[in-house]
């Protein structure tokens, strides 16, 4: 393994992930119908941020942009509801993995860890407190902007299940994924 995939996996241990994992492009499995969960805006931000459908382009050009990466460091941070219905606890946790994600970009920026990179998240971009698409403005940080697995169509339960991760950790609990695709060359 290369010192940036090394460095990178040490920092992100460091700052407490439950589970960490190299994947191959190949484990990438898409599924529209994660996509059309977005476009039926189940969280919310459908046509209300630059990095949500639609604003986000088609399935198939998300699809075409991640399969040039060849590589991806695929990680779940999981956090303790206190029971099913804890929707605080669930944007806690999420928020709480979101500045982890944050962290592990801003290592690779200032590392130089890979060359060429592409995050993404869980749930909608976060960035700005309030998203430029909203006042019909271009994104203020295009940078900073990260996209979600799922709007992007990936089937992030086959994902973690092709490489030995539990999707599933037990009850009472969110299970947050973050993926950085990258290429080394």
């Amino acid at each position: 393994m290369s010192s940036g995939i090394d460095n990178s996996m040490f920092f992100l241990k460091s700052l407490g992930v439950d589970q960490l994992a190299i994947i191959a492009k190949e484990d990438i499995q898409f599924n529209k119908d994660f996509r059309l969960q977005c476009e039926q805006n189940s969280c919310g931000s459908y046509n209300k941020n630059w990095m949500c459908p639609p604003a986000i382009g088609s399935i198939d050009e998300l699809k075409e942009k991640v399969l040039k990466f060849k590589q991806g460091l695929l990680f779940q941070t999981v956090y303790q509801l206190e029971d099913s219905f804890d929707y605080e606890g669930m944007q806690e946790g999420i928020e709480e993995h979101t500045k982890i994600l944050r962290k592990a970009l801003d290592n690779i920026k200032s590392t130089g860890a890979f060359n060429e990179f592409l995050p993404l998240n869980v749930g909608p971009c976060t960035y700005c407190g309030r998203c430029a698409f909203l006042d019909g403005q271009e994104c203020r940080f295009p940078e900073e902007a990260v996209s979600s697995l799922e709007a992007c169509g990936i089937d992030v339960m086959a994902l973690e299940k092709s490489c030995g991760m539990s999707y599933n950790n037990g009850k009472n609990t969110i299970s947050c994924i973050s993926l950085i695709l990258f290429n080394l060359d």
